[in-house]
């Protein structure tokens, strides 16, 4: 029988790697995507992967509890992975009741809906390394208590608590990553890694003349998204379900990896860096740095893609899109 997957957030950078890689493993795929007038500019991640006619769509909300029932009665499940957010960490500030909504209580949706419909499905939840936010241990693993310190940390971490909730209270397989920064191609715009690898390649082609940031101090655990997708993949087919920390163990300055997307293209970052006190956030994560030990003892999982080589891939994929819009 062929597994069938019901993925929110299918046209984001996650959703999109992982319906290529439930596709590669035989998987018939589904799509949850919001009401749009431009779906076309909407599901260009899955284009750029080839797979958009491959995924079949069914309209939904995070926050339309009835549509995720339909969506589940139709779909029936084997699994479903729920990376549908607001996950803009510096927009939810800016829209924090929104990000409470979506990125908080969608996921109790989700949860409820496969619950009442389809409660033998396996559930993940895409869950963050903003909740850790003022870190209690230099390396965070599943038992690091949590201290989020944006709206967008806050909501995840009351999603967290409602999967591991349903998991005790009604025996479902709800599993969490709680997955540490993970970058690619297919990032969105806002998100510093592509902010930085954009940039660079606009400066190299003669488009921009400075990339403006923030704090370059700050320090993360920067992954691979193609490969955090397969430990999510993996959560489900665990006999029983529990939470993993997925990251690489090592934790890059925004500023070395700046220098890192400059270096590639043979130019020097001081030239054309400007540090903007509005980028600054209200509230900063300094360091943030996972402890994968669990995943790879349960899982057999661990990174597979260096920062420098997943930078380079991401500046190379800007300039062939910057060069491809010449004139």
């Amino acid at each position: 029988m062929t597994k069938r997957a019901l993925i929110t957030g299918i046209t984001g950078q996650d959703g999109a790697y992982l319906a290529q890689n439930l596709l590669a493993k035989g998987y018939d795929v589904w799509g949850i995507v919001r009401r749009s007038s431009h779906f076309g500019i909407a599901d260009h991640r899955l284009r750029w992967l080839g797979i958009e006619h491959d995924v079949q769509y069914i309209d939904g909300n995070l926050i339309d509890l009835s549509s995720l029932l339909r969506a589940v009665n139709t779909v029936e499940p084997d699994e479903v992975y729920n990376l549908g957010a607001q996950s803009y960490v510096a927009s939810s500030w800016q829209q924090p009741v929104l990000t409470a909504q979506v990125t908080g209580v969608g996921p109790t949706n989700m949860l409820e809906a496969i619950r009442i419909a389809k409660p033998d499905a396996r559930f993940y939840q895409a869950s963050s390394s903003e909740m850790f936010g003022l870190i209690q241990e230099a390396h965070q693993n599943e038992k690091t208590p949590f201290y989020p310190r944006s709206p967008y940390g806050a909501a995840k971490l009351f999603a967290h608590w409602m999967t591991v909730n349903y998991r005790e209270s009604y025996g479902m397989h709800a599993s969490s990553g709680i997955l540490f920064n993970h970058e690619s191609p297919l990032r969105g715009i806002e998100f510093v890694t592509r902010k930085v690898t954009d940039a660079v390649a606009q400066i190299k082609l003669g488009k921009l003349k400075e990339l403006r940031l923030g704090n370059i101090d700050a320090k993360r655990d920067w992954g691979h998204a193609r490969d955090y997708v397969e430990a999510m993949w993996l959560m489900l087919q665990q006999d029983k379900p529990d939470d993993y920390v997925v990251a690489t163990g090592q934790t890059t300055s925004v500023r070395e990896m700046v220098e890192i997307a400059f270096d590639y293209v043979g130019l020097e970052m001081d030239d054309y860096l400007v540090i903007d006190p509005h980028l600054f956030r209200p509230a900063e994560v300094d360091i943030l740095l996972g402890d994968p030990g669990k995943a790879k003892a349960m899982l057999g999982w661990s990174a597979t893609t260096s920062l420098p080589d997943m930078i380079r891939e991401m500046v190379d994929a800007d300039l062939v899109r910057h060069s491809a819009n010449a004139g």
